[in-house]
């Protein structure tokens, strides 16, 4: 089993156009979780959600939905739904830290409750046929919460856990904890994937290194920074292409314009290239000077003119 890297799920990015874009421009990507389905109560999947998953708005690529949801219900109805369209797995999320989520009782916030994560499993597995798998955190207060929960887990037949490093608590903030994700390895029979701050080659390498015994990668924020990441660990290179910066401009006019179209109004579109750039930003020269210019833009017009400017700065620097 060679190297596999898989596309961590970001709420409000990582959506089809964004994927597509990435596969086309990119590559190195061998699997992509789309953004959770989250039902907040009501039996419906929202149109979002529908647009997001629709077969043919991912002929490409392979993507695995993922739902957010603490009710069994709730986890059965979704699985009905994304079997309808032809999905043959669902990962289910206990991974997300933001606390308006945890507060309710899902993401991270659910993993100190072994007892419910059991009910949701025991009733997705004995009434659908579904291949279930896991994205969690080490816990929320704390990185023991997890091995409390792997008895359970231990139960049904996962196809995998993918562990993000950190505590819910922690959000982003502070380093990943791989002392604390060590123990995981071996408290569990089932197959780990490895998530959190694979930002560069290096830090992939490393992390590599140290966990031998794995061969799935998940990269979240660290692949909207840098798209060409994936790639790169792939090849074996710490080297971009030569066209790095041309290529990059091809793969922000596409998403630009997708979004642009789907978007209406001058306003959403600025939001929603403000947030990739506080991303885009991290791989350019100076950092800083690229995101303040990027929010400085008031109007489309101008938001080109300093997308250009940067793109120019940058390949000059080449």
């Amino acid at each position: 089993m060679g190297l596999t890297l898989l596309s961590s799920p970001l709420q409000g990015f990582t959506d089809f156009r964004f994927r597509n874009a990435l596969h086309h421009y990119f590559g190195g990507i061998d699997t992509f979780y789309a953004p959770y389905i989250r039902l907040q109560g009501k039996m419906v999947i929202k149109n979002s959600y529908q647009i997001d998953l629709d077969p043919d708005n991912n002929s490409t690529l392979e993507v695995i939905p993922q739902v957010m949801t603490n009710d069994p219900d709730e986890f059965l109805f979704v699985v009905k739904y994304v079997q309808s369209l032809g999905y043959k797995e669902l990962n289910w999320n206990l991974g997300c830290p933001y606390p308006m989520v945890t507060k309710s009782g899902m993401g991270s916030g659910m993993i100190c409750q072994p007892a419910k994560i059991n009910e949701v499993l025991h009733k997705a597995h004995n009434e659908s046929d579904i291949v279930v798998s896991m994205k969690m955190r080490m816990g929320y207060e704390n990185p023991e919460e997890i091995l409390n929960t792997f008895p359970i887990l231990d139960k049904y037949p996962l196809k995998n856990i993918a562990i993000h490093a950190r505590i819910g608590k922690q959000l982003y903030k502070g380093p990943v904890d791989l002392d604390a994700f060590e123990k995981c390895i071996p408290a569990t029979k089932h197959k780990l994937y490895y998530n959190g701050d694979i930002t560069s080659v290096t830090a992939f390498k490393a992390i590599e290194e140290r966990f031998p015994q794995l061969d799935h990668f998940m990269i979240g924020r660290g692949l909207i920074a840098d798209p060409f990441l994936p790639s790169m660990i792939k090849n074996n290179t710490t080297e971009y292409p030569k066209n790095r910066w041309e290529i990059f401009s091809q793969f922000h006019d596409t998403i630009y314009q997708q979004y642009d179209e789907y978007l209406s109004g001058p306003t959403p579109i600025k939001m929603k290239m403000q947030g990739f750039w506080q991303y885009f930003a991290e791989t350019t020269s100076n950092p800083h000077k690229t995101y303040k210019a990027i929010k400085k833009a008031t109007n489309p017009q101008k938001y080109r003119e300093a997308v250009n400017k940067i793109l120019r700065t940058e390949m000059d620097l080449q």
